[in-house]
């Protein structure tokens, strides 16, 4: 047997196994616990192709004991609950400790970043572009401004920029920290930022590392865009516009999505080795899935994920 038929069928059963045995309720997994240890996947992908050339047994054992030893190390991170994110502040007492000895771990800074409202440019789409790594994102609410956003720093220059052009308003959120891009730790950034329900938006989000969650139920979204390296994101879509869509690139990421049970919805999906949790869909073909009210449906939702290593979960609401 070759050697990359092998790790393929070993990585597969790891995470069968894993989310069978979470299923079941025999271990809590955490997915977002792992995504801190994502390069192990480079490590496995670079020791094969190193040893798969000179078709060694010797080199086949190496290549197999460091997947092992890898992904050993990933089940049991990966029971370990994460803390200090959006996820972990809805599961856990807000009991607030000041310790004077960790000022300098935990210093920050508050910015507040504003674009007004202008009535005039409302009938225009507005796209709303968001860059950065070791944030964490969420949509908190509506504001009576175009964008208002609140930001905890701790590392990073973060700007809000406006172009209007004849069709559009164009908005970039961006944070310029090339060092802190693909890092997530208990020391990354919060951004709440609030948004306009006038307006019309494409949302365009790109993260290195870091995670969002959005609820756009109440807003006019027409197109929501997201490439995430290791992300975790999770967005609510509403039924406001009589077509939206849903396009996600990840590598690995833990991805949830839920969209209005009166709406019809479709999902294409190219998703390697991901993980896919697609309840109330029916199967139409490889890589298509629909809802039975799709056809008959006056609002439609079409779902686009891409992903190499993801867990990817559309659920109805």
């Amino acid at each position: 047997m070759k050697l990359d038929r092998l790790i393929w069928g070993i990585l597969l059963l790891f995470i069968g196994g894993v989310l069978l045995l979470e299923n079941f309720g025999v271990i809590d997994f955490y997915w977002r616990s792992v995504w801190h240890f994502w390069p192990v996947f480079l490590i496995i992908a670079g020791v094969n192709i190193l040893f798969n050339k000179n078709n060694s047994q010797t080199g086949h054992i190496i290549s197999l004991a460091v997947l092992v030893v890898s992904l050993t190390f990933l089940f049991f991170k990966g029971q370990e609950k994460p803390a200090n994110s959006w996820w972990g502040r809805h599961h856990k007492d807000l009991d607030i400790h000041i310790d004077d000895d960790d000022d300098k771990d935990t210093a920050f800074n508050r910015l507040n970043l504003v674009e007004p409202f202008v009535a005039a440019d409302s009938a225009k789409k507005t796209v709303l572009n968001i860059s950065g790594g070791g944030i964490s994102f969420k949509l908190d609410g509506e504001t009576s401004e175009l964008i208002n956003a609140d930001i905890t720093k701790r590392h990073g220059n973060f700007s809000l920029k406006k172009l209007v052009t004849d069709s559009a308003t164009i908005l970039t959120l961006s944070m310029d920290d090339r060092k802190g891009k693909w890092k997530f730790n208990d020391n990354g950034n919060d951004v709440d930022f609030k948004l306009n329900k006038a307006a019309n938006w494409d949302i365009i989000m790109k993260l290195g590392a870091g995670e969002a969650d959005l609820d756009f139920s109440g807003y006019k979204v027409r197109t929501f865009r997201f490439d995430g390296g290791a992300a975790a994101l999770d967005i609510k879509m509403g039924d406001l516009l009589p077509i939206s869509d849903v396009i996600v690139k990840s590598g690995v990421a833990d991805v949830k999505i839920k969209v209005p049970a009166n709406s019809g919805c479709r999902i294409n999906t190219k998703t390697g080795l991901s993980a896919k949790d697609f309840e109330g869909f029916e199967k139409l073909s490889d890589g298509v899935y629909q809802t039975s009210n799709y056809k008959t449906s006056t609002k439609k939702i079409f779902i686009n994920l891409d992903g190499g290593l993801s867990n990817f979960e559309v659920e109805r609401y």
